[in-house]
């Protein structure tokens, strides 16, 4: 072994610690570090969640969104409001199915997600968009001219989800299935 072969030597236990709590503070608030932070750890979940698409059936791929639209399904009936034609049934028919469905569909919903408004403001408020705004956050509409800071007028305060906890299917199960067939004997 020559003397350009020699490694440097690596970094001190206290650099060794703070990069330790770094990428744990990192995994813990930010779910894209966590998934490239397991996608470089040797075990067969993070083989398994570091597997391309190509080769994952499309509904492991997105099984927990399959689960969620289950969830919706099975604590607000969304689906069988969804696919009823309800063009021909009276208003109040579909006012009073649509209150059930809102319940039992926003407690589905929260089981899942912490949704916050993007901006705080009420509806119909004037509010500032600042210069370097994230457009993914904030979409300007009307008559857009010039260069920010803009002012306007707030026509909805836009949602962001705050945590998500989406349940983890077990493999023997299948994600397509939103709701069972029911046979009563």
């Amino acid at each position: 072994m020559s003397k350009h072969d020699a490694q440097p030597p690596g970094p001190s236990f206290l650099a060794r610690v703070r990069v330790a709590l770094v990428c744990f503070w990192r995994a813990l608030t930010r779910p894209d570090f966590c998934r490239e932070l397991a996608a470089g750890l040797p075990s067969a979940a993070a083989s398994r969640a570091t597997e391309p698409a190509a080769a994952r059936a499309p509904e492991r791929v997105h099984a927990s969104a399959l689960a969620m639209l289950a969830m919706l399904q099975r604590e607000g009936r969304l689906l069988d409001f969804l696919q009823e034609d309800v063009a021909s049934f009276p208003d109040a028919d579909v006012g009073a199915a649509a209150r059930v469905v809102h319940g039992g569909c926003r407690k589905a919903l929260a089981e899942c997600l912490a949704l916050e408004p993007v901006l705080r403001e009420a509806e119909g408020a004037s509010v500032t968009v600042p210069a370097g705004f994230d457009a993914q956050r904030i979409r300007l509409t009307g008559n857009v001219a010039g260069s920010p800071p803009f002012r306007g007028t707030l026509k909805h305060h836009g949602w962001v989800t705050a945590a998500a906890r989406f349940p983890v299917l077990a493999e023997a199960l299948d994600p397509r299935v939103l709701a069972p067939a029911e046979v009563e004997l």
